[in-house]
């Protein structure tokens, strides 16, 4: 009787996790938003601290947006990107300025179609580029998140993840993640000497760099609870495929437009990457759109006489969609008037500042975070750092959504899913920041170690 109730609610549209895990308990039904706060059909406000998932950056509410897209669908709806339109133009001229200049865009439609692009032009430019060797592998990190298409999934490193979809073709190599709290060596920073860079060297030797395409990695790993790298970690990574020849692919889907208070997360660390993944915050989600931007000089060797099949074998068809593109080409410049990207940087360091007063209960491990990116890992003894376990921190994401506000958890499983994760809408205020922070406060305050 309850399961027909929810399809009700829900329109008989049930999102997996709600169809498969949820159906005995009572679903939100969201009807509106406005600025960092969405409403279910009650007229319930709930404080959004999770940007919907890490991506309404500017904010629910934004009628000018749906201004924009009516405006574009009266003058051109659609058409194929067999020829170019106009706001997709001066959209990828915008991202080319934004993300430093010598990049051309490939418009696709979501993070995970992003990142399979990047996998596809990185083995196409080897083939062209190295045509005696088999350049075909993918060096990742292991708790790492990249999509859901198969080849996403794979170079994922969330073995819970990828389980129901094995075996895997093997063309993703895991490496060590950069993820200090809990080094996978047993390490501390600095004197670990980035052991997780050499890992990855060693990782590369073996497997042969005449085997290998590109490197990708998110500039700070979102799913495994906000995983922030030292500072010199990116460099050396790129110092590395510079050494071997293999190209950098960066992951921006959720760092990228302002989350980690710069434009794009890899900007923190003076990196150019040759394959840039955004989606997401490019158009805060008011249109499904993304693209792969692929720096010039590994785009120019798709160049040549049509006879030489050298051009990109990649087809999509709403790729580049021009109301998505109009959309996202406003949304960007909101971003940029209302100097978002540096209001993630100030209001990021004051919640950080905030969530680190947590740490005076005992089961808060750590507090880490860039922009307005971050995570609250708990733990049930600080010495051993065991993680508390599923039951737990769901009762703090359950004590949170009861209380009005609404948090994510990390999403590495069994082993490390026991961080409470933030990304609010850069529009967030310091006050909204001093209710995540009362909120999260009180949560910790009822939890039952024993639980």
């Amino acid at each position: 009787m309850r399961e027909a109730v929810v399809k009700q609610d829900l329109g008989n549209v049930l999102h997996p996790i709600v169809q498969h895990k949820l159906l005995e308990s009572k679903q939100m039904v969201v009807t509106g938003g406005q600025n960092a706060t969405v409403f279910d059909a009650d007229g319930t406000p709930y404080l959004d601290a999770m940007a919907g998932l890490w991506c309404v950056n500017i904010g629910y509410g934004r009628s000018e947006l749906a201004e924009v897209a009516a405006e574009q669908m009266r003058q051109l709806s659609y058409f194929p990107h067999t020829a170019m339109n106009l706001p997709a133009a001066a959209l990828a001229e915008k991202i080319n300025g934004l993300a430093g200049g010598g990049y051309h865009t490939y418009f696709v439609n979501s993070g995970s179609e992003a990142n399979e692009a990047g996998f596809k032009i990185a083995r196409q430019y080897m083939k062209h580029e190295h045509p005696g060797e088999n350049r075909f592998k993918t060096i990742s990190r292991y708790f790492a998140y990249h999509g859901t298409t198969l080849a996403t999934l794979d170079a994922g490193g969330m073995g819970e993840r990828k389980a129901k979809f094995e075996p895997f073709s093997g063309d993703f190599v895991h490496v060590a993640q950069p993820y200090c709290y809990r080094c996978p060596f047993g390490l501390s920073y600095p004197s670990c000497g980035l052991a997780c860079v050499k890992n990855m060297e060693n990782t590369i030797l073996g497997e042969g760099p005449e085997s290998v395409a590109e490197v990708i990695v998110e500039p700070v790993m979102s799913g495994v609870g906000v995983a922030v790298p030292p500072d010199e970690y990116l460099p050396e990574v790129e110092s590395l495929c510079r050494k071997y020849g293999i190209l950098l692919h960066v992951d921006e889907v959720i760092n990228g437009f302002g989350r980690t208070g710069k434009m794009f997360g890899f900007q923190h660390y003076g990196v150019s990457p040759d394959i840039v993944a955004i989606a997401k915050g490019i158009s805060s989600a008011y249109l499904p759109i993304a693209a792969t931007v692929v720096r010039n000089s590994v785009f120019d060797s798709f160049y040549g006489d049509a006879a030489e099949n050298r051009q990109v074998g990649q087809v999509n068809t709403y790729g580049g969609h021009p109301v998505a593109a109009a959309v996202a080409l406003r949304n960007i410049e909101i971003l940029q008037e209302e100097q978002l990207v540096d209001r993630s940087a100030a209001v990021g360091a004051y919640l950080l500042d905030g969530l680190r007063t947590l740490t005076q209960h005992k089961f808060v491990g750590d507090v880490r975070g860039k922009g307005l990116l971050l995570g609250l890992e708990l733990v049930k003894d600080r010495a051993t750092k065991e993680p508390v376990g599923p039951g737990q921190i769901g009762a703090i994401v359950d004590f949170c959504r009861d209380d009005g506000l609404l948090v994510g958890r990390g999403g590495g499983g069994r082993r490390y899913g026991n961080t409470i994760t933030l990304s609010p809408p850069l529009v967030i205020t310091r006050a909204e920041c001093d209710r995540i922070v009362d909120a999260l406060d009180r949560a910790l305050g009822t939890l039952d170690l024993g639980g």
